[in-house]
């Protein structure tokens, strides 16, 4: 199961102004450098990552996105190990562009700069994704203010997706706030689209599906546009056709384009079917190399959470599994 709540924003990648300001600031030569090698080999991120996973190597769209951008540079050893492959991808010499990397920029939570980023740089199936956004109102994000969010995820005894209940206090930075868009991503094509369902403070507005794709995008109206400061509750269900639930990937994942104040997931599975393992993974998006796992107990009940303060740009993920 993949879920999420986004909109496009940013800069695209290949946006020359974009990227002269940020070189402006950083001074950098490795992205100016790794640009040119890309521009030069006529290889799109997505078939750059696709060559790098062929040698054996993950590395995510996002952290090349990054890396050219000069936001962020390989440092870890297993950027530094991929680093390497993709000078061979690109068809540039060996360690010309790990010698324009210079001494490791300080590290921690004191240097990032929590900004939106773009979608792209968090969904796979973001070719997919895109027509769907293109119909939809997107201009009230990043106006809105992530304080709080809840979800409550309920697994079935048939290990199928049963239902997700949302419930997010949003704040308004700007006059004229007036919706929320939710994206559901059945993670595997070819499950049923579920319903979106509001409960509080919303109604459903626009919805674009892509059933091959296994995408449901929704526009969650609020009651009224939302004035400067002003803060909205609001919840809503993506309720799955059952039984039988439709079995996604055993993972529930959480993407924030934006910052969260205080973030909860809840986990409960049927009692008669409990889980063997049950783990968290938060991957800050400027970061990935930087993820971090915690185990997860479920009780007998069937219920566990997880609690994060202050997380994102990235995406956090529930995963769980039977032994066979």
């Amino acid at each position: 199961m993949t879920q999420g709540s986004l909109t496009m924003g940013g800069w695209p990648v290949g946006d020359s102004g974009a990227i002269d300001e940020v070189d402006a600031l950083a001074g950098d030569a490795f992205p100016i450098a790794l640009r040119a090698a890309i521009r030069a080999s006529g290889l799109s991120l997505d078939r750059i990552q696709y060559r790098l996973r062929a040698r054996g190597l993950t590395i995510s769209v996002t952290a090349l996105s990054y890396w050219q951008s000069g936001r962020r540079r390989p440092e870890r050893p297993e950027s530094m190990s991929a680093l390497k492959h993709l000078e061979e991808v690109l068809g540039v010499e060996s360690g010309s562009l790990t010698a324009l990397l210079g001494p490791p920029r300080p590290r921690g939570r004191a240097q990032r700069t929590p900004t939106a980023i773009p979608i792209d740089a968090l969904w796979d199936n973001r070719e997919q994704l895109a027509p769907l956004l293109s119909r939809m109102d997107l201009a009230s994000d990043t106006s809105l203010t992530r304080i709080s969010q809840h979800d409550r995820v309920e697994i079935a005894a048939d290990r199928g997706e049963h239902s997700i209940r949302v419930r997010q206090v949003l704040r308004a930075e700007h006059d004229g706030a007036d919706r929320w868009i939710s994206v559901y991503d059945v993670a595997r094509p070819g499950n049923p689209l579920p319903r979106i369902v509001p409960l509080q403070s919303c109604r459903l507005g626009r919805v674009a599906k892509d059933q091959a794709a296994g995408l449901i995008v929704s526009e969650l109206l609020f009651d009224r546009a939302l004035a400067r400061g002003e803060t909205v509750i609001m919840e809503y269900e993506v309720a799955m056709a059952g039984p039988p639930y439709p079995r996604g990937d055993d993972s529930f994942c959480r993407k924030f384009r934006l910052p969260v104040r205080d973030y909860v997931v809840e986990m409960r599975f049927d009692p008669s079917n409990l889980p063997a393992y049950c783990h968290q993974v938060n991957t800050p998006a400027d970061d990935p190399d930087a993820a971090t796992r915690r185990d997860l107990v479920v009780d007998s009940a069937g219920r566990t959470h997880a609690v994060v303060l202050g997380f994102g740009p990235g995406t956090f993920t529930v995963e769980w599994g039977w032994i066979p």
